[in-house]
């Protein structure tokens, strides 16, 4: 008999501990607090329209690696005169630096659709906010759990990565159609520390080093601009559109927080018309 009592509590501890898990993950997911500071401080007064039907995003509910979690948000429509998207303001609402990054597209980007990968501390909502040509905001989130992944350290060793920092690699999937968006992915080799990074030899924290902007453009018309922060994950990768016109030169600049800059070029031939 006391064997069993003492099974049935340990079973009931292990589904208290478990209910415990599943309420401050419900808890995380429905507290708006954090979200509504943020949303004062970056857009203050202004409404926000659900934006289900107008972006999807896509994230990992659970993340595999909370320092590499792939996001991607698509729009419903095509960039046009008409009606397009200016910027897209991607937030982690539980990050120590929630704002991981503001793109803002051009009608040159053809689709304002972007994929990267980021760094996600806890449990938290992540959130795609997007301006139209019109000045009106649209919202969309979804619930990521992962934990760690600003204090994760890097995946490779530091002097290494320093020696191969700024280098950067296109890849095309499809060869560019003349006048239609054509995706491709900029990679850059970069280490993106956080500052909350401990060095496993030295035992001190390595000193925030990140990507803060880069820019896209192509036969020198802008294409895509991005603003950014040590959210991002380590060697920052961007899947983006964008429209050849005539065979040309995409460039690509970078300027991380030491003032460090880097420029590399693309010749885009063989267009297909």
């Amino acid at each position: 008999m006391t064997r069993i009592f003492s099974k049935a509590m340990a079973l009931a501890g292990l589904l208290g501990l478990c209910l415990g898990l599943t309420s401050a993950a419900f808890g995380a997911q429905k507290d708006e607090t954090r979200w509504n500071h943020l949303r004062e401080m970056l857009f203050q007064d202004r409404t926000i329209h659900d934006g289900e039907a107008l972006l999807a995003l896509e994230a990992p509910k659970r993340a595999h690696d909370a320092a590499i979690v792939p996001i991607s948000i698509r729009p419903a429509f095509a960039q046009s005169a008409d009606r397009h998207i200016k910027t897209i303001t991607l937030v982690i609402d539980d990050n120590p630096s929630p704002i991981a990054g503001r793109f803002h597209f051009t009608e040159k980007s053809g689709i304002a659709a972007v994929s990267t990968r980021v760094r996600v501390n806890s449990y938290t909502n992540v959130r795609a906010i997007a301006e139209t040509d019109d000045g009106e905001l649209y919202m969309t989130k979804r619930f990521v759990k992962a934990s760690g992944g600003c204090s994760a350290p890097a995946g490779k060793d530091m002097d290494a990565a320093m020696a191969r920092i700024g280098k950067m690699k296109l890849r095309q999937s499809e060869a560019p159609v003349l006048g239609e968006p054509s995706p491709v992915q900029v990679l850059l080799s970069h280490p993106n520390s956080t500052g909350m990074q401990m060095d496993q030899v030295t035992r001190h924290y390595v000193p925030a080093h990140f990507v803060k902007k880069m820019e896209v453009l192509y036969r020198n018309e802008p294409i895509l601009t991005v603003e950014s922060d040590i959210s991002l994950s380590e060697d920052p990768s961007l899947h983006f559109y964008f429209v050849p016109d005539a065979p040309g030169e995409l460039e690509v600049k970078a300027i991380d927080s030491k003032d460090k800059k880097w420029t590399k070029s693309w010749s885009i031939s063989g267009v297909d018309s």
